[in-house]
């Protein structure tokens, strides 16, 4: 019988080890969650980073010729509805360079339980590490990837090493230009963004 691993008592952030902000987006369809490991802030800029990574490495592979992309998210935190750096990166950085009309349907307060990457996904794999000190980003990785479910949960996992900065503040002409609009039902939580091109043709 193996030895458990010797831990400290208390745990105090390290500036030597860094830190670990994980953002995760779960496919429902073919069931797959990818997280992304962030070392910085967790902030909207983060968030549509991460989503435009996966528009661009696994929305071609899983749905090649889509061009709607629905997303389901939290009320609050990085991808809220009252963050404006959210809504402007997902204008630029989806909707402009991929030419994708981006419906957000997020979850009211107090809903998050209901998320499918908290329940499908998380819940698996604080399984798969628990009771396992996550000592180093590649530990964080491993047990990312190992993470499985009997309904056949994929998981991949990307370190991201970009700094984050917070406080980026979007000022009220900036997001005028935004092409969204707003939903009949419930217009605080649920919007639609389209590819500026599209209403503005040159």
């Amino acid at each position: 019988m193996s030895e458990a691993e010797r831990v400290a008592v208390h745990d105090f952030p390290s500036q030597s080890l860094g830190r670990v902000v994980p953002y995760g987006i779960y496919d429902i369809a073919d069931n797959h969650a990818t997280v992304y490991v962030g070392q910085s802030a967790d902030t909207g800029e983060c968030a549509v980073d991460n989503l435009a990574h996966g528009c661009a490495t696994e929305l071609p592979v899983r749905y090649p010729g889509a061009t709607r992309l629905l997303l389901h998210g939290d009320c609050g935190g990085s991808n809220g509805n009252r963050c404006r750096l959210w809504k402007h990166r997902l204008q630029e950085k989806i909707a402009d360079r991929f030419g994708l009309e981006v419906t957000v349907c997020h979850l009211p307060t107090g809903c998050s339980q209901w998320n499918a990457i908290e329940h499908r996904g998380f819940s698996e794999i604080s399984k798969t590490w628990a009771g396992c000190p996550l000592r180093d980003y590649e530990t964080v990785l491993a047990y990312l990837r190992q993470t499985t479910s009997q309904t056949g949960l994929r998981v991949s996992a990307h370190l991201v090493t970009k700094v984050y900065q917070k406080g980026i503040e979007i000022p009220d002409t900036v997001m005028k230009a935004l092409n969204l609009a707003e939903h009949a039902v419930c217009p605080r939580w649920n919007y639609t963004l389209r590819p500026r091109a599209a209403r503005n043709p040159a």
